[in-house]
């Protein structure tokens, strides 16, 4: 079986390397003539997506090759109004948040598919046809035909898959523009941060978010009006002295600038037949918190573990049809926390202006009103409680306000810990399904393809697993179900024949 995917970017080249990862060849069709990807693009990679890419070899790589930072400031004016920290990991742990551009992680992934005999990823292969049938998709690229058993659709927002398929891409597109540019400079701050400026003197009404990157690079992004000349910026001295006003007199090279308009779009379905749609191509997002790219890797992980599952005959008749179920609730929960904070940042009309401004006034003085601020919430991963695919487990209440800590239960992604041995709980994660035992448990007569993991107390306890209880886990590392009935081998197993898709 082949699998065809069309774009490598970063979805696409994990998408690949994670079937080969599970013994299945593919085929990546890119329109581009070769990999060329300009400016820092998506920079901020989460913590639970540097697992999946860590599935595939990279995960440590992408951290090396970025800048981790624990500390975000938010400005309004000249008063700073909130100053947040994150924790930094255990040894071994994934830190929260890595900032590494898009095309070094795109680097990084290619590097890893040229060595890796089941991927063939040919660039110059623009797609213009598609067709399939209960068999099997063919893709016309670059004037040849492809053939395979499935499509991952990993294109972008200008999706060619998505026109071919006819499906629509409603939504909206924002009236004001954001200027981004990379820059090189050393500039003086006791550690790497995020700075966010709501209505400073030099850019009134609006405002600017300040990221660090690699090698003394800092991306910054103004909110600018919709008529914004970028050309005209630059053949004065416009663009100049934008950068002046953020970083003051400190020398500097620009590498990069661009403009963008931003939108809040959604495909219908995330599938069509055996045609699977991920990231852009899927769904479009404002890029604060930080919820694209991250969202994208998800999408093609939960894709890939369900096509293998399909190709290795354990696959349940229901199983393929919940990567729309799953990924577009996802999909609904990042475009719906990313409008809140559209609604802040780009506010639509007078109220919503005046609400943005009296928050602000008053978060000077109070800082009690501090938390509406919304410069973005942060890329988190999503819960499949109402997924088809999870046992529920009788848990009545569920916080599903953005970043507040999940419990985990059925449905949610399996928290990571460190290991006596020096490993991490999630190194384990990624094949097929695993059973978490806790000391006193002993489940028998369990599918060849389930690994049985003896977990100490302490992680027992972190699952509420009790002395004899099990969990089981998804190859995508999500809980599919906590038993914690002392005889509890028959609950398992259905618990396994359901998160495969066979009830």
């Amino acid at each position: 079986m082949t699998v065809l995917i069309v774009g490598a970017g970063p979805v696409g080249l994990t998408g690949a390397l994670l079937l080969a990862r599970k013994g299945i060849p593919s085929v990546v069709l890119e329109s581009r003539q070769r990999r060329a990807v300009m400016g820092s693009r998506a920079i901020c990679v989460q913590r639970d997506v540097l697992d999946i890419l860590e599935r595939v070899g990279v995960g440590w790589k992408v951290v090396d090759a970025g800048v981790t930072w624990y500390s975000g400031r938010i400005f309004y004016r000249e008063h700073e109004v909130v100053a947040m920290s994150f924790p930094e990991p255990a040894p071994g742990q994934f830190p929260p948040f890595v900032n590494t551009p898009q095309n070094v992680v795109e680097e990084l992934l290619e590097a890893e598919v040229a060595g890796e005999p089941l991927i063939d990823l040919r660039y110059d292969h623009p797609v213009t046809d598609l067709c399939q049938d209960d068999d099997g998709v063919t893709v016309t690229a670059g004037g040849h035909e492809f053939s395979g058993a499935y499509c991952i659709a990993a294109d972008g927002s200008r999706s060619t898959v998505r026109d071919l398929l006819g499906l629509s891409f409603d939504g909206r597109s924002f009236d004001d523009k954001f200027l981004i540019t990379d820059i090189r400079a050393k500039l003086d701050y006791p550690v790497p941060e995020r700075r966010f400026y709501f209505d400073p003197d030099w850019n009134p009404g609006r405002q600017v978010l300040l990221h660090p990157q690699p090698d003394s690079v800092w991306r910054i992004d103004w909110q600018v009006p919709q008529d914004y000349d970028l050309a005209a910026d630059q053949a004065g001295d416009g663009l100049h002295t934008r950068i002046r006003q953020v970083i003051g007199d400190t020398d500097y090279d620009l590498l990069w600038a661009s403009v963008y308009r931003f939108h809040q779009r959604r495909v219908p379905r995330m599938s069509v037949g055996r045609v699977f749609l991920a990231g852009d191509a899927a769904h479009l997002m404002s890029p604060f918190g930080a919820r694209g790219m991250n969202s994208g890797l998800a999408d093609v992980e939960n894709a890939a573990w369900k096509i293998a599952a399909a190709h290795a005959g354990w696959a349940g008749p229901a199983l393929l049809a919940t990567y729309d179920t799953e990924r577009g609730a996802a999909a609904d929960e990042n475009l719906a926390v990313t409008a809140a904070t559209m609604r802040f940042l780009v506010p639509a009309d007078a109220g919503e202006r005046a609400h943005r401004h009296d928050i602000l006034e008053r978060s000077v003085r109070d800082p009690a009103v501090r938390s509406q601020i919304n410069s973005g919430k942060l890329s988190e991963p999503f819960w499949y409680l109402d997924s088809p695919l999870t046992t529920p487990d009788g848990s009545t209440e569920f916080p599903t306000e953005p970043g507040v800590p999940r419990p985990p239960v059925a449905g949610v992604l399996c928290p990571d810990v460190p290991l006596p041995d020096g490993s991490r709980l999630r190194d384990g994660f990624g094949t097929w399904f695993t059973v978490l035992a806790a000391p006193g448990a002993a489940p028998r007569r369990l599918p060849d393809r389930v690994t049985v993991v003896s977990v100490p107390p302490a992680v027992a306890a972190l699952l509420d697993l009790g002395e004899s209880g099990a969990a089981v886990v998804r190859p995508d590392g999500y809980l599919a179900a906590v038993v914690r009935d002392p005889d509890h081998t028959q609950e398992v197993i259905n618990a396994l024949s359901r998160a495969s898709g066979h009830r």
